[in-house]
């Protein structure tokens, strides 16, 4: 069973609708169908959603893949909740800083990579040691 990787994927999960809602809500506001209107606050929101689109996927399959190959739950925790808060602190700073720097945005993104690139080398660690 995968249940670290599925509390995780549930809260990322949450965190992409909540993005979403955002972007709906305004969208029924302004009556704008498909876009952001050429609104700038709602090319906020809609990057920030599809920030979160693009990220959340690949840590979570590089999380599960570390569980199923035996990982502890302590660093699956680590990483979980590294990313989790890495991913609330972009959308924070995307919106607060209104596309320009913040230092949210750049924490978020920094976090996210290196739990990223740690969960990569970790899969990468436990194929090589099962060639």
């Amino acid at each position: 069973m995968a249940t670290v990787t599925a509390l995780y994927a549930g809260l990322c999960a949450i965190l992409v609708i909540a993005l979403a809602f955002r972007v709906a809500q305004f969208r029924r506001a302004k009556k704008v169908g498909l876009g952001s209107g050429d609104d700038r606050g709602n090319q906020v929101r809609v990057r920030a959603h599809a920030n979160a689109i693009e990220y959340i996927p690949i840590a979570l399959i590089l999380m599960l893949l570390a569980e199923l190959n035996g990982l502890s739950a302590f660093w699956l925790h680590i990483f979980g909740g590294v990313f989790v808060i890495a991913r609330l602190a972009h959308a924070v700073g995307l919106t607060a800083g209104r596309g320009g720097y913040h230092p949210g945005r750049f924490w978020g993104i920094v976090l996210s990579w290196l739990v990223i690139l740690a969960l990569a080398a970790i899969d990468i660690g436990f194929a090589v040691m099962n060639l």
